[in-house]
């Protein structure tokens, strides 16, 4: 016996992973993660009983609603499938998996196109963050093609731009939570900052390694990875995050001079294992740490002049670019943050789990 749960699996971003609506999920936040478990294969290396990708980037999942906020469109909740424990992590955002909420929501029918471009207001639930996000919409219907490309993504796809409302402090609760623009921790300088996603940077040269090294090279240097976690264990308590034994945040990033000769160089680790290339979030707030005076950043970064900055976070795979916008009374104040995203349906259907875990006929209202 199994149970039918509908899901749309999209990809947003360089991310993936099943969609749902709130009202097919249970309401009991805890037997819902057991659901979400059970339909992604984890615990389990392979996550071979799920539909899961072994790799943090393909073990995601959105939960989508209407908002009932006045003014916003939608709800989305994110969470991270951890794929060796048996838990989900709603504590960060992922602006890659966002990308994909408004394709979602209109091949749900939650919400309706406006024309031949269609601007819907998203909360992500995580952290009580808006941004807007433009689709393209021609004739009414969501638009998959087009001629936008994305570093780690074959191919060419319809624009989505995601225009950042209030990414500062979203989970720390302030842009820089130890307010210090640097700080030293295990002897090592850092720099702390949250403008969507916590991160820890830290130049490479100051680890003894280049911040060149490939994703793999990176991840067999079990040397480098224990003294980055020490590191990030101590960070967490003085980003207002607490033990971060047990949590994705926060990121950890080691950064370098870019090779492009525009930007900054990274590799992220989220948290143990270095990304193939960057979050949305991460690289947005690695972007301001570039424009922040006094940060690890100063003196690595190579930025262009004028009061809007575009700086390429270049990664494994490629380059970010993320567009900030400065207050020119304050050229330390970062106004606004843009990015240019795509996405794509891959399937639809039902996802089943053993109906052990859910026989589907609990409430289906999620709980506030």
């Amino acid at each position: 016996m199994q149970t039918a749960i509908p899901c749309l699996f999209m990809r947003g971003g360089t991310s993936r992973g099943p969609f749902f609506l709130e009202s097919d999920l249970p309401s009991e936040p805890a037997l819902r993660d057991r659901v979400l478990l059970a339909a992604m294969g984890s615990p389990d290396a392979r996550q071979i009983d799920g539909l899961g990708g072994a790799d943090p980037l393909t073990s995601k999942i959105g939960i989508v609603g209407r908002s009932k906020r006045p003014g916003v469109d939608l709800d989305f909740l994110f969470g991270q499938v951890l794929i060796d424990e048996a838990r989900v992590d709603y504590t960060p955002n992922c602006g890659n998996m966002l990308a994909a909420v408004g394709p979602f929501a209109l091949e749900r029918g939650l919400v309706k196109a406006k024309g031949d471009e269609t601007t819907l207001r998203i909360l992500t639930v995580n952290t009580d963050m808006l941004c807007d996000v433009i689709l393209q919409t021609p004739g009414g219907r969501i638009r998959y093609d087009g001629d936008a490309r994305i570093d780690g993504v074959p191919g060419t796809s319809a624009p989505i731009k995601i225009n950042f409302l209030d990414t500062a402090g979203s989970v720390c609760k302030s842009l820089l939570p130890t307010k210090n623009v640097r700080d030293v921790i295990g002897g090592v300088a850092v720099t702390c900052i949250d403008n969507g996603m916590p991160v820890v940077l830290i130049k490479a040269s100051d680890l003894g390694r280049t911040g060149y090294e490939t994703k793999d090279q990176l991840n067999a240097d079990t040397e480098l990875k224990a003294r980055i976690e020490a590191i990030r264990l101590k960070a967490g308590p003085l980003m207002n995050l607490g033990d971060v034994t047990k949590m994705v945040v926060p990121k950890m990033c080691l950064i370098s001079p870019p090779k492009s000769g525009s930007g900054i160089s990274t590799r992220t680790f989220i948290p143990h294992d270095c990304h193939s290339a960057v979050g949305v979030l991460g690289a947005v707030t690695v972007a301001t740490a570039c424009v922040l005076k006094g940060s690890v950043a100063e003196g690595v970064a190579v930025l262009p002049a004028g009061d809007t900055k575009v700086v390429s976070v270049e990664h494994p795979t490629g380059e970010f670019s993320v567009e900030l916008g400065l207050d020119p009374a304050d050229p330390q104040s970062v106004t606004r943050s843009a990015l240019l995203r795509t996405a794509r349906l891959i399937m639809r259907g039902e996802v089943l789990i053993p109906s052990a875990v859910w026989d589907g006929k609990q409430s289906a209202r999620l709980a506030a």
